[in-house]
């Protein structure tokens, strides 16, 4: 029998867990999940378990909000967090040179560069959520303080209204 090989990526955030002493087991889903419904579909949790990862501008630094499945970011909110006044999302290739991965399955921690890193209160409402491996149909389960704490992440107020 032989083992499924582990994606270069995937190895790459299961390290930076490790390194941070979270130990994490990543499970593949061949249909996607590629956004947070295919996602919770998939895993079989709710919506507002899934951590979605985004990556914006605000004014000249590129920042990481994760946000609850069922909450949308709301970006003046984002830009007052991290201190700024402008906030913009940023394309797939900025997306891609800041962390290391691409839309949809851009992680939490384990980045290529280092980004500062906000989270949406609600995340912590569950005893575990659901994020992104590094692909799009790679994910992974932690408690979220385990993930704020990796991260580097500030919790704050990131909802729209």
């Amino acid at each position: 029998m032989s083992e499924e090989k582990v994606h270069p990526n995937v190895a790459r955030v299961a390290q930076a867990a490790r390194d941070a002493g979270l130990e994490i087991e990543v499970r593949k889903f061949p249909e996607g999940t590629k956004t947070a419904q295919d996602a919770a579909d998939a895993i079989g949790v709710t919506v507002g378990q899934i951590v979605k990862s985004l990556v914006f501008g605000v004014d000249d630094e590129i920042v990481m909000a994760l946000v609850s499945g069922v909450n949308q970011l709301d970006e003046k909110k984002l830009a007052a967090a991290a201190g700024g006044a402008k906030c913009k999302r940023v394309d797939a290739d900025a997306v891609r040179e800041a962390t290391g991965y691409a839309i949809g399955g851009v992680p939490p921690f384990g980045h290529s560069t280092q980004l500062r890193v906000f989270v949406d209160p609600d995340l912590l409402q569950y005893d575990e959520v659901w994020a992104a491996a590094g692909t799009w149909n790679d994910n992974f389960g932690a408690s979220p303080a385990d993930i704020v704490r990796v991260a580097g992440g500030v919790v704050t107020d990131l909802k729209r209204d």
